[in-house]
């Protein structure tokens, strides 16, 4: 199975409330309260790093949970995401962008 990287979108306003992060996709205007271990992996997708990596050193790390586990929900989630255009999924690296 070919790693997946993630990156945030660039179209959605997001900020941290509270110690949530708060996210409304711009296709859809769905409005997201992610939890701190969402919050976690939102924070985490750079784009560079695989996600098997992210859920190892950030998940992992922060939270008691084992890594195949972990692993699993956070496909799940970052696929959900990746639905309502808030996170990009490659199986390449995902160069960003700066303006």
């Amino acid at each position: 199975m070919s790693p997946l990287y993630i990156a945030r979108s660039k179209s959605v306003a997001a900020r941290m409330l509270g110690g949530e992060m708060m996210i409304m996709s711009a296709r859809d205007s769905t409005l997201f309260d992610l939890n701190d271990t969402a919050s976690a992996i939102w924070q985490a997708a750079d784009g560079a790093t695989p996600l098997h990596e992210i859920v190892k050193r950030v998940l992992c790390a922060e939270f008691d949970v084992a890594p195949e586990a972990a692993l699993q929900d956070t496909e799940e989630f970052v696929k959900e995401l990746s639905t309502h255009g808030i996170l990009l999924v490659s199986e390449e690296p995902i160069p960003q962008v700066t303006k």
